[in-house]
């Protein structure tokens, strides 16, 4: 039997509004597959989306759900989730959203390793304002903002979010939705900071613009710049530019988590437990 979403979305909110074949809802239906196999109530789940396509996750799914400012999705979900230790919180952000304007919360949210899921969807573009540069448009391609080609250094989302300090770190692509699901299932499930990108088509205002017409060429590009972590780690270091691993790429169980932290110095201060020391807060080196 086919799997039956109806009862995780906000019908009313349907069909979405994302241009066809765009890869936001393929992420949308892993991500809604993977709170079901974890059996989170939708009661104990709340998805934060900001400005952009991704912007749009927020409002088809029936869970808790803010749409924030451009930018402030790891912001607001700091505070969502400090003030209810015990739900799910997993912010939803475009590369854009996520790391350029947002970047500076993205870093901090990492840092701090505070227990939220960020999916960031990664189009290379600034889709829904029409193609400017985002941080992860590749060098040379067309954008409204640089029309001779894109000059500026692209960001390596994932070697970000690990220089950080985010204790769980993967990147997946649209063209894999099981692999896809499956990494969601387990960015959820680890207690810390886990930051999942996704690596999306935007054929409109990246691909057609850029000799990737369809849907499908737009795809081939991504999964021609992608490679498993497993076979990436065989590579020579030449070999491995401009390819982005795919999988797991970091997983940290030792550091501590940001809110047990936070729980400890307000059970100390209610003599609840001995004064807090430096060795309690020790992350391993």
């Amino acid at each position: 039997m086919a799997f039956n979403y109806d009862s995780y979305l906000r019908l009313e909110k349907m069909p979405t509004l994302w241009c066809w074949g765009c890869g936001d809802g393929v992420i949308l239906k892993a991500f809604i597959r993977a709170v079901d196999k974890l059996g989170i109530k939708k009661d104990d789940m709340c998805v934060v989306s900001g400005i952009g396509c991704s912007g749009r996750f927020s409002s088809y799914v029936d869970f808790n759900t803010v749409h924030t400012t451009h930018g402030r999705t790891v912001a607001y979900a700091t505070g969502i989730k400090l003030a209810n230790p015990d739900k799910h919180v997993v912010c939803v952000a475009g590369d854009g959203d996520a790391l350029a304007i947002g970047g500076n919360h993205t870093i901090h949210g990492c840092r701090r390793n505070i227990d939220i899921t960020m999916i960031v969807i990664n189009n290379f573009i600034y889709g829904l304002t029409n193609s400017q540069t985002s941080p992860t448009t590749p060098q040379g391609m067309w954008t409204v903002t640089q029309k001779a080609g894109n000059i500026d250094p692209t960001f390596d989302a994932c070697k970000l979010a690990i220089a950080s300090g985010a204790s769980f770190v993967g990147r997946e692509t649209v063209n894999a939705p099981r692999k896809m699901e499956k990494l969601i299932i387990q960015a959820i499930e680890h207690k810390g900071f886990s930051f999942v990108e996704i690596n999306s088509n935007c054929h409109i205002n990246l691909g057609r613009k850029n000799k990737m017409v369809s849907a499908m060429e737009n795809l081939d590009w991504i999964d021609s710049i992608t490679v498993s972590k497993k076979k990436y780690d065989t590579l020579s270091e030449e070999e491995q530019v401009n390819l982005l691993p795919l999988g797991i790429l970091k997983q940290d169980t030792v550091v501590r988590e940001y809110c047990d932290m936070y729980q400890d110095i307000i059970d100390a201060h209610q003599g609840k437990r001995a004064k807090i020391t430096q060795d309690d807060f020790t992350k391993k080196i």
